[in-house]
């Protein structure tokens, strides 16, 4: 936090803030003037006069001892070898002036204030019977202690807006952690949900286009595909409506199900591949890990498969998917999508988020995903779409974890 400069802790006065300085400025004149008036009434009347004017023009001029505080502090304190009334504005000035805490300007103000004090003694006609030294010794004591409460109220007014910044920055950094904290997890839920509930929506249309280009199927083949079709509509729904519950959730806790339950792994990718299969998928799949994978690794190698069977489902249906999965603890993990484009027809729509979001992830855990078409030799001119990624077999130090 940068240095806060006077302007800045200066707090803003009130009416009542007013009154009760000028009151006790009236109480300072007026303590100082009680010994000298009535020597200037008998000796010198002139000057009686002129400590009324000077003493209104001070009253006048203290008003303004915030926008010009060394100015003012050094009018006044000028006005008062011939002023005993503008002993009490030269006196608020002073202490205004040391709240800014600025030594050349405290060092001047306090020289100044003592050279007017004793000036005070020589032009005013007052029998003074008191030795020199304590005179000067009194004058000094004043002087500094007007000008350390002055410092003392300064230092308390920029520890107060000190420790009023700090407070106000931590609270809009806590806030800003939060909200950042639940855009996050609202973006892991919406991810994983679009992983999960593509895939079935996908299954789905797979099945309805099954129905709608089959003529020769009986009553009882026709209830269990629409049996089939049924229970993944169950599941889409179950799956959405548990990320709306936790979604609407103010504390941002997630209700029980999918999202905070158990997630899939690597290991249940075969049984993913299997079910794909049974969708009427046409799926080569070639596991060529050298280990176990770790789970947060293998959640991730799922979704990509998941998405990538999700895809070709979509948009060529009647092409042979491959899917190969290679690697070790020294080399990571790979992961490689082929299918063929323009096999059969698709009539469910996407939205592209979905590659977005794997590339999200791959990222997450420190490596990359690619994707695109190819032209390959056998056939001659085919295209071949390609969803490669490449993950460290464990997650980077420092990269993000997502949670189940």
């Amino acid at each position: 936090m940068e240095e806060p400069t006077p302007d800045d802790y200066q707090p803003r006065l009130r009416w009542y803030g007013h009154v009760w300085r000028y009151l006790l400025m009236l109480v300072v004149s007026a303590l100082v003037w009680a010994p000298a008036v009535d020597e200037q009434v008998d000796e010198l009347p002139v000057l009686f006069w002129v400590d009324i004017v000077l003493g209104v023009v001070a009253y006048v001029a203290v008003a303004y001892r915030r926008r010009w505080p060394v100015p003012i502090a050094v009018a006044t304190i000028l006005m008062t070898p011939f002023s005993s009334i503008a002993a009490g504005p030269a006196t608020l000035a002073t202490v205004s002036l040391a709240t800014r805490r600025r030594w050349w300007q405290v060092i001047g103000i306090g020289l100044l204030n003592l050279l007017g004090g004793w000036a005070y003694y020589w032009v005013q006609p007052m029998h003074d019977t008191d030795p020199w030294w304590l005179t000067a010794t009194v004058s000094v004591a004043v002087c500094a202690a007007i000008l350390a409460w002055g410092m003392f109220i300064g230092s308390r007014r920029e520890l107060i807006w000190t420790l009023r910044q700090r407070a106000e920055t931590a609270e809009a950094e806590r806030d800003l952690r939060a909200a950042q904290a639940r855009s996050n997890e609202r973006a892991r839920i919406a991810r994983e949900m679009h992983d999960v509930l593509a895939h079935r929506i996908s299954q789905i249309s797979m099945h309805a286009g099954a129905l709608t280009y089959r003529e020769d199927l009986s009553a009882d083949e026709m209830r269990s595909s629409v049996a089939v079709i049924q229970a993944k509509a169950h599941e889409a729904l179950t799956d959405l409506r548990e990320v709306l519950g936790v979604l609407r959730d103010v504390d941002g806790a997630a209700a029980a199900g999918p999202l905070t339950g158990p997630q899939p792994t690597y290991g249940d990718l075969e049984a993913l591949v299997v079910d794909a299969r049974a969708a009427g998928a046409a799926i080569e799949y070639d596991d060529g890990l050298s280990g176990p994978l770790p789970d947060a690794v293998g959640r991730t190698v799922y979704r990509i498969v998941q998405e990538g069977i999700t895809n070709a489902g979509k948009h060529a249906p009647a092409a042979t998917l491959r899917i190969a999965v290679s690697g070790s603890p020294t080399d990571g993990v790979s992961v490689v999508l082929r299918n063929a484009l323009g096999f059969g027809p698709t009539r469910t729509p996407g939205a592209g988020l979905g590659l977005v979001g794997l590339t999200e992830r791959a990222e997450l855990r420190g490596g990359v995903l690619e994707h695109g078409i190819e032209h390959t030799a056998e056939p001659a001119g085919a295209d071949v779409f390609v969803l490669r990624a490449w993950l460290p077999w464990a997650a980077e130090p420092g990269q993000g974890e997502d949670h189940p």
